[in-house]
């Protein structure tokens, strides 16, 4: 009997927050075999039977040796802050992501790798109150002015992508996908995005305190589970059927962020009040998704509404925060 033979992912940033819950994924599923890079963070040891790399994926030298006998790779590594650091300093998602996912998509084409991964965002759309898809784009429209170094970062990678998906050598999945909040993201508030920072403000608080809001919360964010993000990267490596394939991925509805911290202390059961902070940095920016194309091509839909994803989340840092 032929022996079963079991596909080589590679797991890039499987400490962070989107790459600790892929690990968490792909683990259960007994027809992957994981490889998993880290670099600041140490490796995750309580998993049996995966084989963790420190990289740092700058280095050429790193990322020949990180994809030596891989069949897929999911690139989730990245410098990555909230809007603090995109404020004040907005260099450091420029260079590094830059240079780390132009040496991984050359070695993947070099190492003949099957299929490639990569999330890009939404961070190069203009505000709107229309739903927003794979062809919203318009690169005659400035990007906003926050938004300039890690909008065009992403860009750039998404046309590489595309180029060396004409090569005909490797297929590359690009997801623009919204804000995505789970187990495992930030929630310290000097790196936090307005999701986690919003649940700490709100779990930290005492009952009957008060939270800060930063700016006048009246923007809209998409806000998508990581588990149908992880969802969509399953049926995208299963299903995608071109070499090169862009896919909005979201819930497909804008929250307003003052409605969603109002959820937000619903589901914690305290009774918190609001008071607004119009001099902290905010990004003044609406928009949503719209998915039509991954519900058309892999019958992907989310299945995690945000009231139950506040409450799982909520569960989540009581046990582990």
């Amino acid at each position: 009997m032929e022996e079963f033979k079991k596909i080589n992912l590679l797991i890039c940033g499987a400490t962070g927050f989107i790459g600790r819950n892929l690990v968490e994924y792909f683990y259960s599923n007994k027809s992957y075999k994981i490889r998993a890079v880290h670099f600041n963070r140490p490796a995750l040891i309580q998993y049996d039977d995966i084989e963790w790399v420190r990289a740092d994926l700058r280095s050429l030298e790193s990322v020949k040796k990180v994809l030596e006998g891989i069949d897929i790779v999911l690139q989730f590594a990245a410098t990555t802050s909230g809007s603090k650091d995109i404020l004040s300093r907005p260099f450091i998602h420029v260079t590094d992501n830059a240079v780390m996912n132009s040496l991984i998509l050359r070695e993947c084409y070099e190492q003949s790798i099957k299929h490639f991964v990569f999330p890009s965002c939404t961070v190069m759309y203009q505000p709107s109150e229309l739903a927003l898809d794979e062809n919203s784009f318009d690169a005659n429209q400035p990007l906003l002015p926050s938004y300039f170094g890690v909008g065009n970062t992403k860009l750039y990678i998404e046309k590489m992508c595309d180029f060396f998906s004409r090569l005909k050598r490797t297929k590359h999945t690009v997801i623009r996908h919204s804000n995505i909040y789970g187990p495992y993201d930030k929630y310290d508030l000097e790196r936090s995005h307005m999701f986690g920072a919003s649940i700490t403000k709100v779990m930290k608080a005492d009952e009957g305190g008060e939270i800060t809001v930063w700016g006048t919360g009246e923007e809209k964010r998409d806000l998508l589970h990581v588990n149908d993000l992880l969802s969509f990267v399953e049926l995208a490596i299963n299903k995608q059927i071109n070499n090169y394939e862009l896919y909005t991925v979201g819930i497909g509805k804008g929250e307003k962020v003052i409605d969603v911290i109002k959820k937000i202390i619903k589901h914690s059961g305290k009774k918190i009040t609001i008071k607004h902070d119009l001099t902290m940095p905010s990004i003044p920016t609406s928009l949503y998704l719209n998915c039509d194309k991954a519900k058309k091509d892999l019958e992907w839909e989310p299945a995690i509404n945000l009231d139950n994803g506040i409450k799982q989340t909520i569960d989540w840092f009581k046990k582990n925060i």
